[in-house]
């Protein structure tokens, strides 16, 4: 089995593999339609959010997986989403700005069963002082749920448009 490296990007960094990202994430999600201009729609707008950070993993000089996120703003679009759906605690959370917004969770199939999602939430989230860590999923993302509950956070609420948030534990990483 070939060795895996991880490693931390940089805005820049991400923004010059955005493609390399795109086809890893056509491969993963799934789903049907021009999933790719969505996709590079939504990680252009999640590139240039307040601390924005990305964690890629590669074996053999291939991505195989990506995982990144940035700190949700009170305010933002995302808020108007989960406003109704966040308890009173998280909402003062994110009003002193301590909740990290999970974006995108992505693992090739080949790769799927080990532990790539696992270390890269642990490396993305170690350098993140935030209380509070909130993924989205849409509500047919078997696999993103199963990642999510394999790391034993919290369904917090479905929100339209139709997705799932997800709250990590409150305990450290391991």
């Amino acid at each position: 089995m070939a060795e895996m490296f991880l490693r931390r990007l940089s805005r820049w960094q991400a923004e010059g593999q955005r493609e390399a990202v795109a086809d890893l994430y056509t491969e993963t999600s799934g789903a049907a339609g021009d999933v790719r201009a969505d996709f590079l729609r939504r990680f252009e707008h999640d590139v240039q959010q307040t601390d924005f950070d990305m964690v890629v993993a590669h074996v053999a000089g291939n991505l195989v997986g990506c995982l990144y996120g940035y700190r949700a703003e009170r305010g933002g679009e995302w808020w108007e989403a989960f406003r109704h759906v966040l308890s009173p605690a998280v909402v003062e959370q994110t009003t002193s700005g301590r909740v990290f917004l999970l974006s995108e969770v992505m693992v090739a199939p080949a790769e799927r069963g080990s532990d790539v999602a696992y270390r890269l939430r642990t490396l993305l989230l170690t350098r993140h002082t935030s209380d509070v860590v909130v993924a989205v999923i849409r509500p047919d993302d078997d696999q993103g749920r199963e990642v999510l509950q394999s790391w034993d956070w919290t369904k917090l609420g479905e929100f339209a448009p139709r997705k799932e948030g997800w709250l990590r534990p409150p305990s450290p990483l391991p």
